[in-house]
C-alpha cells in the first residue's frame, strides 16, 4: 500500500469517527466516564457538556421541600453577555408569581441563588415552577419542585352575579338563609326536578330556600343525606328545614307534571287494564257481553 493510499484511507477514518461522535452528541448521547477520571469527574464533565448544549439550564439540590427550607437554585449560561443578568422567578400552584429577582452571571456562565420557603406565598403544598430567563425567549429553561407539610391548595370559585342571601346554582340565583352551617354549593338536577344543596353542618341549625316556579314549581318531598326529612314545613314555594350537626347534603324535591299521553300516563294505562282484566278473570265475568 502506497502512501497516497494510506494517506487516504486514514482521512475516511477520520470523517466516519467524526460523523459518529457528531451523531452521538445530537441524539443527547454525553459520555458517562473518562480515561484517567474519576467517577464525579466523569459526572462534572457530562453534565457541564449537556449545559454548553443548551443555552441556559437550571436544576435544584432537591426536589421535594418543607415550608421552613431553603432551595439552593443553579444554572449555567451557554453564551455569556458581559453585565447582564438571570432573571429568576417562581410560579405557585395557583399559578401566582411567588417571587422574582435577578441574579448575576459569573464568568464561567454559571449562576447560583438560594429561595426561602418560608413566606406567606409559600405557603401551599403543590408544584412550584421555577423560571430562568437570559434576555429572550428561546434563552428561558425551568425545573420544579414539590412543597409538602403546608396548606392544601382549594381551588378557587368562580364569581357569581348572585346578590347576598342568594346561591348560585346552575346559572339561577336561588335565595336563602341558613343558621347553624354554611352552603358549601347547590346545583339544579333537571332529570330529578330538584335542588341539592351540599352543606358543613359543624351545628344543629334551619335552612330555608324559597326558589323561583321557574326553578321548581311546588314542593313535596325533602331528602337530608339521602334519606326522607319530616322535620321540615313547606309553604307554597317556601321550604324550611331543620337539619342536625354533621349533615352534608339536602335535597329537596319539587312536584312533577305527567304529560298527557307521555311514558308514564301510558304505563298506568296498561296496569289498568292489567287490572280489569285480571278481576274479571277471577270473577268469571267477560268484559264484552256474550249474546
Amino acid at each position: 500500500m502506497n502512501n497516497r493510499t494510506s494517506f487516504a484511507l486514514l482521512a475516511l477514518l477520520t470523517a466516519v469517527g467524526t460523523l459518529t461522535i457528531s451523531s452521538a452528541y445530537a441524539a443527547g448521547e454525553i459520555p458517562e466516564a473518562c480515561v484517567g477520571c474519576s467517577t464525579e469527574d466523569a459526572k462534572a464533565s457530562a453534565k457541564k457538556n449537556l449545559q454548553n448544549a443548551l443555552p441556559i439550564s437550571v436544576w435544584t439540590d432537591k426536589t421535594e421541600y418543607g415550608h421552613n427550607d431553603m432551595i439552593k437554585v443553579t444554572g449555567q449560561v451557554a453564551n455569556v453577555a458581559s453585565g447582564f443578568p438571570v432573571t429568576v422567578s417562581v410560579v405557585s400552584p395557583l399559578n401566582s408569581i411567588v417571587t422574582i429577582d435577578q441574579v448575576s452571571v459569573a464568568q464561567d456562565g454559571s449562576f447560583e441563588t438560594t429561595l426561602n420557603t418560608a413566606g406567606a406565598m409559600w405557603k401551599y403544598d403543590g408544584t412550584y415552577t421555577i423560571k430562568v430567563n437570559y434576555g429572550s425567549a428561546e434563552k428561558s429553561n425551568k425545573a420544579k419542585v414539590e412543597l409538602v407539610g403546608g396548606e392544601i391548595v382549594e381551588k378557587p370559585t368562580t364569581p357569581s352575579k348572585c346578590g347576598p342571601g342568594q346561591i348560585a346554582a346552575n346559572g339561577q340565583c336561588i335565595p336563602f338563609t341558613i343558621e347553624g352551617a354554611v352552603v358549601k354549593s347547590a346545583t339544579i338536577n333537571t332529570d330529578d326536578n330538584s335542588i341539592v344543596i351540599k352543606i358543613n353542618a359543624k351545628n344543629d341549625g334551619t335552612l330555608t330556600v324559597t326558589p323561583a316556579k321557574t326553578v321548581i314549581d311546588g314542593i313535596f318531598m325533602v331528602l337530608v343525606d339521602g334519606e326522607e326529612w319530616d322535620d321540615v314545613e313547606i309553604v307554597a314555594n317556601k321550604v324550611t328545614v331543620k337539619f342536625l350537626a354533621g349533615a352534608e347534603k339536602i335535597e329537596i324535591i319539587g312536584t312533577y307534571v305527567i304529560p298527557e299521553f307521555g311514558t308514564i300516563a301510558a304505563m298506568i294505562l296498561a296496569v289498568a287494564i292489567i287490572s280489569i282484566i285480571a278481576v274479571s278473570a277471577k270473577s268469571r265475568l267477560s268484559i264484552i257481553p256474550r249474546y
